[in-house]
This record gives C-alpha cells, sequence and structure tokens, in this order.
C-alpha cells in the first residue's frame, strides 16, 4: 500500500464497490494492486490532477490509418506504413492511429480474435515497436465485444471457467429488451450452441461481435491487463471504442449507464497510477451532449472524438451556408481542465448523423443524403424500439461527399476548406489516411463477396501506385496531399494551435465561417476565415477590431501573404478560401 498514493487507491476501491458490490472490495482492491504493481508504478506518483506531465500541444496531430492501408512486395504492411509516414508525412503528423491491427474476424479489424498479437498479415509486435520510435502510437482497446472466433467464446461454448461468465445470455423473449439502443438493424441476440444446450447471446453490433460481460469482475480485469499491456507495448493514446454500450441493466437503454461512466473513470484512474502521460479517448458516436457526458468533471477521458463536426462541416459547405456550425460552435461549453476534442472529419466507419440531433433541423438532413446518394455514397441504418429504421452513418469519402459534381476543381477547393477548418479548432487534429490522399469513393469495396457499405472508404493501396498518384503534379490527389500537409506543418509550428489555445468564434454572415484563436502563454493570435460558397466574398477586419486591437499589418500563414490594414480593410476570400491571419509579435 505504501507505493499507491492513498487517496487514488481509495477512489479505485470505492469504484470496485460500487460495480460489485462491498462484500467484494477488499479481493478486488487486492486483485488491482497486484495487477498495478506487476506493470510497474509511475514515479510521479499518480495522484489525479496533480500529474505536471505536459499531455499535449500544437504539434500534436494524429494520422488515423489501418495497419495494412499500404502495402509492398517483400516487407510487412506495417513497415510500409512506416516508410510512408516517413518519406510524405514528416513534421506534419507526430502520432499513428493503429485502427486494430490485432487478428480479427470481420468489420475491418473490430471483431478481435486475440487482443495481445498483431495479426501476421501485417507484421510483428517489432514492426509496432519500430514505427513508435518515430511517432506516438494510439491502439484500439475494443472492450463493448470480441470475435465469435474467439478463443474467449469457444471456451464459453464448453463452459469453461472463468469464461462461462464473459458472455451475456438473456431471453429473447424479454419484452424489456425492446428499450435497448440498437446502433445497428442486425438482431441484438444470437443463438448459440453450448455445452449446457442453447443459448441466446448479446450482439450489439453483429452475430460475430458478442457483447462482453463487465458485470464479471474477471471481465474487468482482463481488459485493465490488455490495457497496461498497450501502454507498456508502447501506446500513448488508448481509444476506447463503442464504450457507450458497455454496461448491460435490462429495463433500461443500455447505452450511457452510471456503470459504464465507472468503468471509464477507473480506467483513467489506474493509468494516472501506472503512466500519468497517457490519454484516454472515448469513442461515443451519439448526440453531441450525450458524447461530451463522457469528460466527466475532469475526471474520466482525457478526450472524445468531436461527432458534431464532420456532418455539421458537411451540411455548412454543401449548403454554402455557416448559420448551424456557428451556432454549435458559438454554443460549445467550456471543457474541464486537461481535456480536449478530438477533432476529425473522416474515419474508418464514416460519417456519423447522430450528433446532429438538435443541431440540423430533420428536413436538413434528409437534404445531405440525397446529396450523398448523388455522389454513388452509402447509408447505414439503427433499428427504433418500434422496428422502424433511422440514418446513422453516411458511407463515402469526405471528398466525394464535398464533390461538385459540375465543377470538379470547385470540388477540390470546399474539401480543402473543410480540411483547414477541422485543423485550426480547438483540439487535436484526426487525420483519416484516405483524406490526407485525396482518395476517392472505393465502390467496388461494398460489393465485394465480404464487402460492406464502409468498406467505400477503407482501400487499401499497392506503394507502387500509391507513389505514383502522389508524384503527378496534374492529378487532384497529389494537389491534394501537398496542401494538406503543408497545412499540417504550417499549424503545428503555431503556439495559437495548442489544443488549450482560447477559441472565440465570431458571428459573421453565412457566407463565412470564423474564429480567433489565442495562445496560451505568448501573445500570438490567429484569425481563421473560412468562404463557404462558390463566389468571392469579403470579410470586415473591423469586425474585430476589439477581439485584435490595432492591426497595422496582418499576414495569411498559409499563403504567406501579407497585408496593409489601410489599404485592405476588407479580406477577400476567393471561393472555398482558407486564411489563417497571425496577429501579434510576429506579424
Amino acid at each position: 500500500m505504501k507505493l499507491l498514493r492513498r487517496r487514488t487507491f481509495n477512489s479505485m476501491k470505492k469504484r470496485l464497490a460500487g460495480l460489485y458490490g462491498h462484500d467484494r472490495v477488499d479481493e478486488l482492491a487486492d486483485r488491482l494492486y497486484l495487477l498495478i504493481g506487476r506493470y510497474g508504478l509511475s514515479p510521479h506518483g499518480g495522484e489525479r490532477g496533480t500529474a505536471d506531465i505536459p499531455q499535449w500541444d500544437e504539434k500534436d496531430a494524429v494520422l488515423i490509418t489501418y495497419g495494412d492501408m499500404v502495402h509492398t512486395d517483400g516487407e510487412s504492411p506495417l513497415a510500409t506504413l512506416k516508410k510512408f509516414c516517413d518519406i510524405h508525412l514528416s513534421q506534419a503528423i507526430n502520432t499513428v492511429h493503429l485502427l486494430p491491427f490485432y487478428p480479427y474476424s470481420s468489420d475491418g479489424g473490430f471483431s478481435v480474435i486475440d487482443y495481445r498479437e498483431v495479426s501476421p498479415e501485417i507484421g510483428c509486435w517489432q514492426d509496432v515497436r519500430k514505427l513508435g520510435q518515430n511517432y506516438d502510437l494510439m491502439y484500439d482497446l475494443v472492450l463493448n465485444h470480441c470475435s465469435a472466433k474467439s478463443k474467449w467464446f469457444d471456451q464459453y461454448v464448453n463452459g469453461v471457467y472463468p469464461y462461462a461468465d464473459y458472455f451475456i445470455e438473456e431471453d429473447p423473449s424479454d419484452e424489456r429488451l425492446s428499450l435497448v439502443t440498437r446502433p445497428r438493424p442486425w438482431p441484438l441476440l444470437t443463438r448459440t450452441e453450448t455445452s449446457k444446450g442453447e443459448r441466446h447471446v448479446w450482439t450489439t453490433f453483429s452475430a460475430d461481435q458478442i457483447d462482453l460481460n463487465f458485470k464479471s469482475p474477471d471481465v474487468l480485469f482482463e481488459f485493465l491487463d490488455i490495457l497496461l499491456g498497450y501502454v507498456a507495448s508502447g501506446a500513448r493514446i488508448i481509444r476506447l471504442d463503442a464504450v457507450a454500450f458497455l454496461w448491460k441493466e435490462l429495463g433500461s437503454t443500455c447505452i450511457h449507464l452510471h456503470e459504464t461512466h465507472e468503468v471509464v473513470k477507473l480506467m483513467r484512474e489506474v493509468l494516472q497510477t501506472v503512466s500519468p502521460e497517457t490519454i484516454l479517448l472515448t469513442e461515443t458516436n451519439v448526440p453531441h451532449d450525450e458524447n461530451i457526458s463522457y469528460f466527466g468533471e475532469g475526471d474520466e477521458a482525457h478526450m472524445v472524438y468531436n461527432f458534431a463536426l464532420p456532418p455539421v462541416l458537411l451540411h455548412a459547405l454543401l449548403r454554402g451556408d455557416s448559420q448551424y456550425i456557428q451556432s454549435w460552435a458559438l454554443n460549445l461549453p467550456p471543457l474541464p481542465e486537461g481535456c480536449a476534442f478530438f477533432n476529425f472529419t473522416a474515419s474508418h466507419d464514416g460519417i456519423g448523423v447522430r450528433a446532429l440531433s438538435g443541431l440540423v433541423p430533420d428536413e436538413e438532413l434528409d437534404w445531405i443524403i440525397e446529396r450523398v446518394n448523388e455522389r454513388e455514397g452509402l447509408v447505414g441504418y439503427r433499428s427504433m424500439p418500434d422496428g422502424s429504421k433511422k440514418p446513422y452513418e453516411l458511407n463515402i469519402t469526405y471528398r466525394d461527399a464535398l464533390a461538385d459534381l459540375e465543377n470538379p476543381a470547385l470540388g477540390v477547393r470546399r474539401f480543402l476548406c473543410s480540411q483547414a477548418v477541422m485543423l485550426a479548432l480547438k483540439g487535436i487534429p484526426g487525420v483519416y489516411f484516405q483524406s490526407i490522399v485525396g482518395a476517392r469513393n472505393w465502390t467496388e469495396g461494398p460489393q465485394r463477396e465480404e464487402g460492406e457499405n464502409r468498406d467505400i472508404n477503407r482501400m487499401r493501396w499497392d506503394w507502387k501506385e500509391l507513389e505514383s498518384v502522389l508524384e503527378d503534379g496534374d492529378r487532384d490527389q497529389a494537389w491534394i496531399h501537398s496542401v494538406y500537409v503543408s497545412m499540417l506543418r504550417t499549424r503545428n509550428m503555431h503556439p495559437a494551435f495548442h489544443p488549450n489555445a482560447d477559441q472565440k468564434v465570431l458571428e459573421t454572415n453565412p457566407s463565412l465561417f470564423a474564429f480567433v484563436r489565442s495562445s496560451v502563454e505568448r501573445p500570438r493570435k490567429l484569425l481563421c476565415i473560412y468562404n463557404f460558397t462558390e463566389q468571392k466574398q469579403f470579410f470586415p477586419m473591423s469586425s474585430v477590431a476589439y477581439e485584435l486591437g490595432r492591426v497595422d499589418l496582418y499576414r495569411d500563414i498559409l499563403s504567406h501573404q501579407t497585408f496593409q490594414f489601410d489599404a485592405n480593410p476588407n479580406v477577400a476570400l476567393e471561393p472555398y478560401q482558407a486564411i489563417w491571419i497571425e496577429v501579434g509579435e510576429r506579424a
């Protein structure tokens, strides 16, 4: 007990008692103490809220990628990915999010067979470590479910302890199941033959993804061990996949339950004890207010996905009208100290639309879906309690979602404008591999025998083919990649882009979107202005005189142009142009 700070350890004991009862708390606390001791305690002591390690700064930018996104003969895909990052993304990104790189059976890696191994098809742990020599790493902890082909589930089927309690059995005739929130249109329960006869197990996402029973402390400790193993192997950020569905209680919606939040808080405290520099990120594709509840009071996730950003930004740019994104951004609540948004526009899943609830009228979502269909995109649905279905996600590359069907060049400019918004907003940016190479829809993906809608944005690349595309200056993809990398390198050199630097959203005419970022320590400010239309627009500098003070000269750090204020009282923006105007000691 001497090694653990008493306050933190007592807090963890209290959470264990709340989850599993006071009669087991001493046994479980001893078990937790031994687990933490096995991985070694941080010299920083682990007192929650007192670690003085810098968690992040303006240089933080994350590449979101599969381990086998690019491949070549004669080397593992993970080695090829490292080569791609070293050649094309040097000084642009500092962190690589490896989407599940473990052996799996479906769902692009999110149906995990073995959490502690690297899939031999993409490499080995040595490849992961080599990637980690040049970049910080982010791993997925897929903790709501595992593969039906896993050893755990096989042992459950055969009645082997402790795996017999690892999964959730329910009676399909129980009417209380109708209250459960459903993210997919498939059956909630899946019939399974076991050594004890026929059982129906809980399967939130698919019949191949069997939900785990966190009411069993053995499951919790299994995942605490995996969590600490990931940290020991080099993970700086741990992403908790689909964590909102973790705890099940019949008679409830089984989403965002109190116990789920307690598990996340417990994981936060364990990390604070063992590795206070490790960042916990929750992935909850739900309405915005529900999503940000995972910050807790600064005692839960360090970061949450900014799920509202991709659809509300898409709507604004397609409409040429920023009124809804302005309203959303203006009303973002202050985050707890030590917390930040994980900003992104595209991911391996698509563009989630649940976060639009309450932000735009329902008819505007219908309008977006029409535009996605015009651009050969697909739509995923979720089941409602009455048996109906509602849109859940848009399956399309973000570039094609913003394509201009009559003027492709304008579509490219509109896409780059969207990325310039995401990169500049308060938080840490996550850049999906397909976006940074300007990928189009992979329409063949969903049409394969094993394909699904989301494969439209999961194309894998041959090294030589990708190199040819990115070296061809006449191609739109080469231009997108060049501009994107340049924006990232510009971004990570400016202190006003620190994830916790102040952000002041400006009320402008709906053709424009604008905000001011102010550095944390030195007096450095950036005025970020975006034209959301295909017509030239003008931004009056006099409107920000109060925010910026007297400005004689201003400089756009994207174009490197310097302007005289008296000669140019209005900033002119070309169609879909983004401008980051520096104001302060170096303007």
